[in-house]
């Protein structure tokens, strides 16, 4: 979504937006994975949530009005005008529920960031980090991606 908005192109959104999911920050992801191998109980497994159950339509405008705010040249202004919503995939859940309750109760973990804090923390990686995704839009690595993904889906 970051990248579309940059390059001013479609945010495609799922049936009416209206699905709800456990959003969690990567740094807290990678952190709640650290605290699982460092004292997590060999075998067991540790459900890992953030604890921000956010509409996915709320949390895209959220993401269109920090780009707004961060980003100085944006193609489109304001970026709520590329949402595009798409065909809901057959089967989508509604909602996706994490019961991240036993990582906390055994192994202490909680997630430090909020839905907006983690999210302006993205915006500002990806604002300062074109020279990470850029090459991302290359035919090069286009035809690698399809050559590697296209063997596993087909």
């Amino acid at each position: 979504m970051c990248i579309n908005i940059l390059l001013g192109k479609a945010l495609p959104v799922y049936g009416d937006g209206q699905n709800i999911r456990d959003w969690l920050y990567v740094g807290d992801h990678c952190d709640a994975l650290a605290t699982v191998l460092q004292r997590g109980r060999p075998g067991e497994t540790y459900n890992i949530g953030g604890n921000n159950e956010v509409k996915n339509i709320d949390l895209v405008y959220k993401l269109c009005d920090l780009m707004d705010e961060l980003a100085s040249e944006l193609p489109i202004r304001p970026s709520r005008e590329l949402i595009t919503f798409v065909q809901d995939r057959a089967g989508h859940d509604r909602r996706y529920a994490i019961d991240a309750s036993k990582i906390s109760r055994e192994l202490g973990w909680q997630p430090q960031e909020t839905v907006e804090g983690g999210l302006r923390k993205t915006v500002e990686w990806y604002l300062a980090r074109g020279d990470w995704w850029q090459p991302l839009l290359s035919a090069e690595y286009q035809a690698y991606y399809g050559k590697v993904y296209g063997k596993i889906h087909g």
